[in-house]
């Protein structure tokens, strides 16, 4: 039974959250390019002073609480998302699903232009019903307690979860780990997903090569390439969390600051800020982000995803690729992106458009040019046929 959700943060956690901040013990400073080597430490030491002053966390909180959330138990776990229904009476249903280091919070700030385009210009005809669960493990779901709870598993969650709020078929949308997630649901429930939209290309997806494929193109090589030099430079981190993911997770549950420091670098890397991350967020933004992982004690349970999913990798064949329509949103700031060629050897893309600007979080970044994207592909996909 769908019961409805507050947050509501004991005053002694936050009271313990303060005290171990005004209880930090710094690195040493090392000269060097800021963000070089990792997170900048005179950024640090301003985000901390912040959140330990001037952050107000019951103002975030109401300000999450200002969405509608639910629980619901799916197969005994219990599953946190928002659900906001759109205007009018022919508002469909969009599932969208976060990743890493991001969560349910990532996605907030795009909802009105989604449940309600009147008020932005747009037809209250082209509303959406828009449901935000959190991956178990993150945020306010439960943290899976036995192997086996990687992306193909949480599609099933999620098909059941859409068909308990009376959804039978919906449009679906993903990034990052929501993207593998969105690519499965795709592949389990081709009847029932009436659309897939996707800002990444799940690192797990390999193409159905034979030898009755086209040989690998140019574009497609230099993209492998690309995708090995990325991880030479950027992938520390995915291979600490798909290998040793309890070792990093002491240190990050005990430590706000290692937290912080362990997701906030991302948020610069891989944003559309040109080295400046708060020309993309604000300190509010991000500090709401990590306090969300801070009081659910998630971080842990959050990166064991990474070696949960590859147990289940994606899989496709010529018998099995997604056959659901498919639009993908290119952000310039992204990490690796496949082209076209590569990702159509395994998905039905329908839409296929560059964006100007944007990154990895691009629905945090640019709201309304993220919803737009989504308008216009899923729009597409209701057209008449010609």
């Amino acid at each position: 039974m769908v019961k409805p959700f507050r947050i509501s943060i004991p005053q002694q956690e936050v009271d313990d959250l303060f005290l171990r901040l005004k209880q930090a013990r710094w690195p040493s400073i090392f000269c060097e390019e800021p963000w070089a080597l990792g997170t900048d430490h005179s950024f640090m030491k301003r985000l901390i002073d912040y959140w330990g002053s001037e952050y107000n966390w019951r103002e975030q909180e109401n300000w999450l609480n200002s969405f509608p959330q639910f629980i619901e138990n799916v197969d005994g776990m219990n599953i946190h998302f928002v659900h906001v229904r759109g205007e009018g009476v022919s508002s469909q249903p969009l599932l969208i699903t976060h990743g890493w280091p991001g969560s349910f919070m990532e996605m907030l700030k795009m909802v009105p232009y989604l449940t309600t385009p009147s008020l932005f210009g747009g037809n209250a005809k082209d509303a959406f019903d828009v449901i935000i669960p959190s991956i178990p493990g993150f945020a306010f779901s439960d943290k899976p307690t036995r192997p086996g709870v990687g992306s193909r598993h949480v599609a099933g969650l999620w098909a059941k979860l859409m068909e308990r709020l009376g959804y039978e078929r919906f449009f679906v949308q993903g990034g990052d780990i929501g993207a593998g997630i969105s690519t499965w649901l795709s592949l389990m429930h081709p009847n029932r997903v009436m659309g897939l939209h996707l800002n990444f290309i799940p690192g797990s997806y390999k193409p159905p090569l034979s030898q009755e494929t086209p040989p690998i193109r140019d574009e497609e090589q230099n993209f492998l390439n690309k995708v090995t030099d990325w991880m030479e430079r950027e992938g520390a981190y995915g291979a600490v969390h798909k290998t040793k993911p309890e070792t990093i997770a002491f240190a990050l549950s005990d430590s706000p600051i290692g937290l912080a420091s362990w997701i906030v670098e991302k948020f610069q890397a891989w944003s559309d800020c040109n080295g400046n991350i708060e020309a993309s967020f604000s300190l509010d933004e991000l500090l709401t982000n990590i306090s969300i992982y801070w009081f659910t004690n998630t971080i842990a349970s959050s990166i064991r995803i990474y070696a949960e999913g590859p147990k289940v990798p994606l899989s496709f064949s010529k018998e099995q690729q997604v056959i659901v329509k498919t639009g993908i949103s290119i952000f310039p700031k992204e990490l690796p992106m496949p082209p076209r060629s590569w990702v159509e050897r395994g998905y039905n893309v329908t839409y296929w458009e560059h964006v100007n600007k944007g990154g990895h979080f691009a629905a945090m970044e640019n709201p309304k040019l993220f919803a737009e994207q989504l308008h216009l592909f899923f729009h597409s996909v209701n057209a008449p046929s010609v």
